[in-house]
């Protein structure tokens, strides 16, 4: 999850999601320090009846993770949520275990938990989002314990997680931020001997950003090898994210994205080929034009005819914008004589202007802040209610405003980018794989910025190692239960390579240099 701005209640008691769970013992856990402010870790057994006669069991441990310095000194609190499926010792020790992170910064991991990968997840599809929705979760037919553990951790002033003195800006900038992650992962791998397992990283937006940069910290600093990163519409160069309106890259990144949308409007499901158009002219005539400038009458002229004809907007309001529709003015020109805004998040998703009258659009984004309150009220009760943890004394912070406007990017000139860490751990594991998803009709961070980022890069060898995946949706596009399958696919696939590579000692020898998006039955 990232906040545009990067400069961007308790739940009532619900039923439980319908299976059996009861308390477990403790597998591993640690000596808990002075001055901890959380509940000892709770482990429980679930059962988890899934479609098609599937069933897994598994252990739920919600807890943290106490980081102390070097005196034993309680540093900070990292909260975090695992899931294991049941299996004896041995065989839990040579499963994969994944630690899923998302973004912000400032965002708690329920996103990827309750959304997208976790056993339970909270419907959030369909036109618009409801904050009044109903909090009760559903088994998730796509979770990913199928074929993986899974470790949801919130950074510091996400979810419950918090600094030992109440202070979390010194662990709010890029690099402190990667390496206390690199430290809580590595402290949990320790503390539940999970050292020998195969070791993967989720991250989400900025947690997409996050995940090249942790990686490389532990490899380098710890001595911890990931066999595979799945990004989801990460940030990988954030120079191309803020690009000044004075260069034309922004205007060609997001211009597939507002196409995307306009084929949605129509009832057509994106598709590679039906995107093919968009993308060629949005990186050949497009950016020629775009280069001539606005005081070129013919260039402006053919912008307003092909921008408009692609996405849907108003020739006109093309024209006076002279072919550079922004995401702020395309989420509200597009549904204008409606009274209906777009989300920059997913642009097919809309909810009501509330002032259309005013000059200038003032609104909260129909996903995002819609999303707030249902997701934060189905954390606190699948804590308190399935995972018995109850934190009483502190508040959960789903997106924390304050983190991202305390933010450190760095002091130097460039905007931070993970592309060098990115190439780093590429070539240093030659068996490593990296999967790269994103949704067609994401406008906060375009699928095509990763696309060009991703043909810029050195082969590496062969072999699908670096792979981008796009599906219909948005920033969230595990909402659909279509995308979530097919993202279920691709992971799961990412997987079974690199669980392959790794019994063998050998990079696969086969494939292409980079894996385009590829077309798929509708799961």
């Amino acid at each position: 999850m990232l906040a545009i701005a990067l400069s961007p209640l308790p739940s009532s008691a619900q039923h439980a999601p319908p299976d059996a769970a009861r308390k477990a013992p403790e597998r591993g856990g640690e000596s808990r320090s002075e001055g901890r402010k959380l509940p000892a870790d709770a482990t429980t057994e679930h059962s988890l009846a899934l479609p098609g006669g599937r069933t897994i069991t598994f252990t739920a441990t919600a807890g943290s993770l106490g980081l102390v310095d070097e005196s034993g000194k309680l540093q900070a609190e990292i909260a975090f949520i695992a899931f294991v499926k049941k299996g004896s010792r041995e065989k839990i020790a040579g499963r994969p275990v994944s630690f899923a992170i998302n973004g912000g910064p400032g965002a708690a991991s329920a996103y990827l938990n309750i959304g997208a990968i976790g056993p339970w997840r909270l419907p959030s599809d369909g036109p618009s989002i409801s904050p009044s929705q109903t909090i009760a979760l559903q088994p998730n037919a796509e979770t990913w314990l199928d074929f993986t553990d899974l470790v949801f951790i919130d950074p510091v002033g996400t979810g419950y997680s918090r600094a030992a003195d109440g202070d979390g800006k010194s662990y709010w900038s890029v690099d402190g931020d990667a390496s206390v992650l690199a430290s809580s992962i590595a402290r949990y791998l320790r503390q539940n001997d999970r050292m020998a397992s195969p070791k993967f990283y989720v991250g989400e937006s900025y947690g997409g950003f996050r995940g090249p940069l942790i990686a490389a910290k532990l490899q380098e600093d710890i001595g911890v090898g990931l066999s595979g990163l799945v990004l989801l519409s990460p940030v990988l160069d954030f120079a191309w994210l803020q690009s000044a309106r004075t260069t034309p890259w922004g205007f060609v990144t997001r211009l597939p994205s507002f196409a995307a949308a306009a084929l949605e409007r129509s009832g057509t499901r994106p598709t590679p080929s039906l995107m093919a158009e968009a993308e060629r002219y949005a990186s050949g005539d497009y950016i020629a034009d775009l280069l001539k400038g606005p005081g070129d009458p013919q260039a402006v002229a053919r912008l307003a005819e092909k921008v408009s004809a692609l996405t849907g907007l108003d020739p006109e309001v093309v024209r006076r914008q002279a072919g550079r529709p922004t995401a702020g003015s395309y989420q509200r020109e597009i549904g204008r004589d409606l009274g209906r805004v777009s989300s920059a998040y997913d642009a097919s998703v809309t909810g009501w202007d509330p002032d259309p009258t005013a000059p200038q659009a003032n609104f909260e984004d129909p996903v995002l802040t819609g999303l707030q309150a249902p997701l934060t009220s189905a954390m606190i009760d699948l804590y308190t209610n399935t995972l018995n943890w109850r934190v009483t004394n502190m508040r959960y912070e789903l997106l924390n405003g304050a983190v991202n406007r305390s933010w450190s990017w760095g002091s130097g000139r460039s905007a931070p980018e993970a592309m060098g860490a990115l190439k780093g751990i590429l070539s240093l594991d030659g068996s490593l794989r990296i999967l790269v998803a994103h949704g067609y009709t994401d406008l906060v961070t375009p699928y095509f910025t990763s696309k060009i980022l991703i043909d810029q890069m050195p082969p590496y060898g062969t072999g699908e190692r670096l792979k981008l995946a796009v599906y219909p949706g948005g920033h969230m596009f595990y909402a659909r239960a279509e995308s979530r399958a097919a993202f279920h696919a691709d992971a799961a696939d990412l997987y079974l390579r690199a669980l392959q590579d790794r019994s063998d000692g050998t990079a696969a020898a086969t494939g292409s240099r980079h894996d385009r998006p590829q077309e798929r039955p509708t799961p």
